[in-house]
């Protein structure tokens, strides 16, 4: 028998949050819009910006019996065994439940950007990596699969993906983005947040907006893009991931967009957000960014006024802590300085969440599955087979000029360099041991992670491998990146870099090395971003890249070393020639591209898009229906690829759009379709591309994008620059307006031909 109507499970979810609303007192609903972060004011490094200066310590028998709102990261703070973390959040959560009126549990959140960051947990390839992979069906593969597990122990949220398009590789989070194209970005970012949320996980889109668009490439610094960029390459994949992931949670950049800074910014997260795109979920705080308004953007000179800001901007939830949304913001509400109506439109969004969750469920327990008493295990067999095949499809094969790769098996092999026996150089800055453990020395990693050398050791057991040059028939060089936050690394959170050189003197130890031996050398790059490589152009007889691996990443790299793995990874960034990078992407107009008006030359040295393998493939029989589609229509585009080689490989086919004349400077090609083709020795596949006008859309001024009628090239590549057919359409008909419901992706089909 239920007593009312919030308890009644048959009754809509918005109902019964309006109902336990309408019930609460002012505290009971501010304490929904806040957070505790148990152990984060204990010593050792911040892991989150000005952490021990902004942390307060929480009074929690004064603050639970109005209830909570979310618990921050009770697995990702300090390191704790599985199956004791599971019991502890339940005890916690029962605590919690027992203390408030109405038993609500709190939501806890956790990061899993490369998995669940938990000691112990599978430690998965960095999302730069899954661009690389151009798979979507395996990054929501393997969502899946980091959802289950936080789920098992008691999760409820997880804060990810990044979908900050990458816009000057010296950024220091350049690693947790997924690529400088925001088609791709958005198609891998949305399949992973599809993975995250069909197993039940509030997935949380990052960083809402603009965040990796910094002047300067420093690291919350002030952005200042237009519309049209903010609106066609900073936005979609936002769109893209609410409209067909489904995400249910999105989280506001530290940076200001012209001035205004994210949390506060009304028309972003109010106006565009739940307006225009009919979001309903919950917008979370980056980690103190409500207290950043008054102490780094200085727009508020108090925790109650940045507190007001933000609550009217539409910030739901103050993270990861305490210090504005509570009695400040209650005494402002109290005084009649904030309209309580403000209060309780982020409450019943909260409440919503929490009701969809089960939360507010009459027969709801504290006790996750794996809480039972058993182990839980994070990392099991399944897991680390999906991290493996994850980290094969991700390395890219820049160069095999000197026809060295794969190796031979009885080779005498020297494997030099600071990364051929570092497990560093596989993981991320946010993986458990460089985001927590570092603060752990005496903690084992918790996860296997076997080095380059190992792996090379265990594939080939004929080859004699050693660290010396000079007896050698080939040398392998590994060099790289160290993650870490805030100046602790060489990439990752907090650590940009001033220019594109190899770090930690890395440049100098490959000249020296080239100059030493006439033996060809191979470069592997176990990096968070790409470096510039053109100093070395012509005299490395391979070159093969990977971007934080994961726990697996030695065995894949190792694997396209020996040919086990045939490569199938394609750049999801350009590697520039020269050290300033001329740090832009490839979706440049024609004025930035090499012209007379200029003496740089800001060629990449490897484009997007680029990668090879250790077979051959053949494309043929290009084209499409009839050369002309109206514009709200869509075309077939059509290619037949073939595997002319002597081992089975994949192909990826990617589709560009070529704009020759619009109303403003286009990009001079951007990519709108892409299919990997996996094929036998001799077989053929033909892939279509189901290609709508849409895609050919673009904003010609603030809030108005359209597809206009004209001529328009449709480019099939194996790069942004290695077009191998182009197929001319024109659209015809009216200029259309299109909006949040236009066609963004382009559907694929590969169908294997018989011989």
């Amino acid at each position: 028998m239920h007593h009312h109507p919030w308890q009644d499970t048959s009754r809509p979810v918005e109902e019964r949050a309006a109902d336990l609303l309408s019930r609460m007192t002012l505290e009971e609903k501010l304490a929904q819009l806040s957070s505790v972060w148990p152990g984060s004011e204990s010593d050792g490094e911040d892991v989150a910006p000005l952490q021990h200066e902004v942390s307060e310590t929480v009074d929690l028998d004064a603050l639970l019996p109005h209830g909570l709102g979310q618990l921050t990261r009770p697995f990702g703070t300090a390191p704790v065994e599985p199956a004791e973390g599971a019991r502890a959040l339940a005890a916690f959560q029962t605590k919690v439940a027992a203390a408030n009126r109405f038993g609500i549990p709190a939501l806890a959140h956790e990061e899993c950007l490369t998995g669940f960051t938990a000691w112990q947990a599978t430690i998965f390839p960095t999302p730069l990596a899954w661009g690389a992979t151009f798979d979507p069906a395996l990054v929501r593969e393997m969502a899946a699969a980091i959802g289950d597990s936080m789920r098992s122990v008691g999760i409820h949220q997880g804060l990810s993906p990044v979908l900050d398009v990458v816009r000057d590789p010296r950024w220091g989070r350049t690693e947790e983005s997924i690529g400088e194209d925001p088609y791709l970005v958005a198609t891998l970012a949305t399949a992973y947040v599809a993975g995250l949320e069909s197993t039940g996980i509030v997935s949380t889109l990052k960083h809402f907006a603009g965040y990796s668009a910094s002047r300067g490439a420093r690291n919350h610094g002030p952005v200042s893009i237009g519309p049209r960029e903010l609106a066609d390459v900073i936005l979609p994949p936002f769109e893209m991931a609410l409209r067909e992931g489904g995400a249910r949670s999105v989280m506001h950049a530290y940076n200001d967009l012209d001035g205004v800074p994210a949390a506060a910014h009304t028309e972003l997260l109010t106006d565009l957000l739940r307006e225009e795109w009919g979001f309903a979920g919950t917008v979370v705080s980056d980690y103190f960014g409500v207290s950043f308004l008054e102490l780094a953007h200085h727009v508020a000179d108090s925790p109650a006024r940045a507190a007001a800001l933000a609550l009217a901007a539409g910030v739901d939830v103050e993270l990861p802590g305490l210090r504005c949304y509570g009695e400040p913001l209650l005494k402002a509400v109290r005084s009649g300085e904030v309209p309580e109506e403000l209060v309780d439109r982020a409450a019943l969004r909260v409440l919503r969440q929490k009701c969809e969750l089960g939360l507010l469920d009459p027969d709801w327990s504290a006790a996750p599955p794996a809480a039972s008493g058993g182990a839980v295990d994070l990392d099991p067999p399944a897991m680390r087979a999906l991290a493996r095949r994850v980290a094969e499809e991700s390395v890219v094969l820049l160069d095999n000029s000197g026809g060295v790769l794969p190796v031979h098996p009885t080779a005498r092999i020297a494997v030099v360099g600071p990364y051929a026996e570092e497990r560093a150089a596989m993981l991320g800055c946010y993986t458990f041991p460089r985001h927590v453990g570092v603060e752990h020395p005496e903690l084992p990693v918790g996860v296997e992670i076997p080095t380059l050398l190992d792996a090379l050791g265990a594939e080939l057991p004929g080859a004699v491998l050693t660290d010396s040059p000079a007896d050698a028939d080939i040398v392998i060089a590994a060099l790289g990146d160290r993650s870490g936050l805030f100046g602790r690394g060489t990439s990752g959170e907090g650590c940009d870099a001033a220019d594109l050189t190899l770090p930690d003197g890395q440049a100098a130890f490959l000249d020296a090395l080239l100059e030493s031996t006439d033996k060809p050398v191979v470069l592997v790059l176990l990096t968070g971003r790409p470096y510039a490589l053109g100093r070395w152009e012509g005299r490395l007889a391979a070159v093969v890249q990977a971007f934080f691996p994961g726990e697996e990443g030695g065995p894949a790299v190792a694997g396209v070393l020996t040919g086990r793995v045939n490569p199938s990874g394609r750049l999801p960034v350009s590697v520039p020639r020269g050290t300033g990078g001329q740090p832009w992407t490839y979706l440049v107009p024609p004025l930035g591209l090499k012209g007379d008006a200029s003496n740089i030359d800001p060629t990449p040295l490897y484009p997007f898009g680029h990668g090879l393998s250790y077979t051959s493939f053949e494309w043929e029989a290009a084209g499409a229906g009839a050369g002309t589609l109206p514009t709200d229509g869509s075309a077939e585009i059509r290619v037949t690829v073939r595997n002319t080689g002597e081992r089975a490989g994949t192909e990826v086919v990617q589709l560009y759009l070529h704009d020759p004349v619009a109303r403003v400077a286009r990009p001079v090609v951007q990519l709108v379709g892409y299919a990997r083709v996996a094929l036998e020795p001799g077989q053929a596949a033909e892939v279509v591309f189901d290609f709508h006008a849409d895609l050919a859309s673009y904003t010609v001024r603030p809030g108005q994008r359209v597809v206009e009628p004209g001529a328009v090239e449709l480019r099939l590549a194996a790069s942004s620059a290695d077009v191998r057919h182009t197929v001319p359409l024109t659209l015809t008909g009216p200029e259309r307006t299109v909006g949040f419901d236009r066609r963004m992706t382009c559907g694929t089909e590969v169908h294997v031909l018989q011989p």
